[in-house]
């Protein structure tokens, strides 16, 4: 019995030591304090729609052919530096336009001449024309005038015997008409071409009756150049 109470006395003893050996050196660790208040979150910046954005970056549209791996710069590609060298006369202010005109207007030329509308400028007649010698008894001539081609201004100048019977016509479309009184004997009439017009050479057609308005000749003028006529000789008789 004596060594039973004496087991439990020291047992105890032993606990009651270690006890305050273990509570002298051990310090419990604090549990975190934790707070209460919520995290807050930051409200986002609104920006003026209509200020400039200066975060994003630019975009830059890549260049195919900054990759000489796939093809070689062409000379012709929008940036470079355009030759200078050039055979042709133009400026860089020209009217591109301007190169068909000449083209344009040939076309037009024979388009015009081809419905008879237009006179060629080809080659003048630079003679003088003879229509021929007449005996007649008429006491005069009719003369007629007119312009068979365009009507560009053509004038003829009618004399007899070297008198000026009219020193001006301007052809028309309609024939104009002439009286040439005859004298006895020996008359030449002549018709002269005072210019050309405006489109070729002079184009008067000429028709001749007598008194009775018999036609005695005619006559077409195929661009005729200045200066030069066309003459007929009449011998009147008793």
């Amino acid at each position: 019995m004596k060594h039973i109470l004496f087991f439990i006395l020291f047992f105890t003893a032993v606990t009651v030591s270690a006890q305050t050996e273990f509570g002298t050196k051990y310090r419990p660790i604090a549990a975190p304090k934790f707070s209460a208040k919520p995290k807050k979150t930051p409200v986002p910046e609104v920006k003026d729609p209509q200020a400039p954005n200066m975060d994003i970056p630019s975009i830059k549209t890549p260049n195919v052919f900054d990759n000489t791996s796939i093809t070689p710069k062409s000379q012709l590609q929008v940036g470079a530096e355009k030759s200078k060298f050039t055979m042709s006369t133009e400026t860089d202010f020209a009217n591109p336009g301007d190169r068909y005109i000449p083209k344009m207007e040939k076309d037009l030329d024979k388009a015009l001449k081809d419905a008879g509308l237009k006179e060629g400028r080809g080659t003048l007649v630079k003679r003088n024309i003879s229509l021929g010698d007449f005996r007649t008894k008429s006491k005069y001539f009719i003369v007629k005038f007119r312009d068979f081609g365009a009507i560009d201004g053509d004038m003829v100048k009618v004399l007899s015997n070297d008198q000026v019977i009219r020193d001006q016509i301007i052809l028309q479309a309609n024939f104009i008409d002439v009286q040439i009184n005859l004298v006895n004997g020996f008359n030449k009439l002549d018709f002269e071409a005072l210019n050309i017009g405006a489109l070729g050479g002079n184009t008067a057609e000429i028709r001749v009756y007598d008194d009775k308005g018999q036609l005695v000749t005619n006559d077409y003028w195929d661009n005729l150049a200045a200066g030069f006529k066309a003459s007929i000789v009449v011998t009147k008789e008793e």
